[in-house]
């Protein structure tokens, strides 16, 4: 069972690369975008305010730290936690500029977008719902990519599963118990001789059968 929670780490290369990627945009764009003419108010580069900070910054961050689990991990449950990191985080990038200035005094204010009608929608798009949609997808992505066991999985388990199994094994030793005779003793005879006969009886023991004389001889007159 161990073996099958090993995964290569080629599995979670691409997808964890393109998390990693959204994430360092979605936290560094309201800071670099002013340059571009592609911003939220206050439209200055570099300008830190809290509704960046728990609207972009924090979601960002951990859309990359998911991102880095899910490229470097050859656990499935470690990169299974990475991915859920991320898809949660993508999913405040593209509710929280609805949710958040709801919160009182927390300051969770998006600003406003600067631009015309179609830079205003791309703006929208790039800093919040557009970028949480795809990261949760890409984090989906991933989560099945590890959900899923596939034939070289069972090839990797294989070895460390007859490993685990030749270490429980014990060696099982049997005696076989000794036989016994299950008649009861009895007498034969054994030959006549003169005025009388001897009886043999015959004795079973456990470990083979021995004969023995009868004490008492059996005279003539008896018979």
């Amino acid at each position: 069972m161990n073996g099958m929670l090993r995964v290569p780490r080629s599995r979670g290369v691409l997808s964890g690369l393109l998390l990693v990627l959204l994430g360092a945009w979605g936290a560094l764009v309201p800071f670099v975008g002013p340059y571009f003419h592609y911003a939220y108010t206050p439209d200055q580069a570099w300008t830190y305010t809290t509704g960046r900070f728990w609207l972009e910054v924090l979601p960002g961050a951990a859309t990359v730290l998911g991102g880095l689990i899910v490229l470097v991990s050859a656990y499935r449950p470690m990169a299974h936690f990475g991915a859920w990191l991320a898809a949660l985080a993508g999913a405040w990038f593209a509710l929280g500029s609805v949710i958040g200035p709801t919160w009182a005094g927390m300051n969770m204010t998006t600003g406003t977008p600067v631009g015309g009608s179609a830079t205003r929608a791309l703006e929208q798009i790039g800093f919040f719902t557009g970028l949480g949609v795809a990261i949760v997808l890409v984090a989906a992505m991933a989560l099945g990519r590890f959900s899923v066991i596939g034939v070289r999985d069972a090839r990797l388990a294989a070895p460390a599963a007859a490993a685990t199994s030749d270490a429980a094994a014990e060696p099982v030793t049997s005696a076989t118990p000794a036989t016994s005779a299950t008649s009861d003793a009895e007498d034969v005879p054994a030959g006549t001789g003169g005025t009388g006969r001897f009886a043999f009886r015959r004795k079973a023991t456990t470990t083979g059968e021995t004969t023995e004389p009868a004490t008492e001889r059996i005279s003539s007159t008896q018979m």
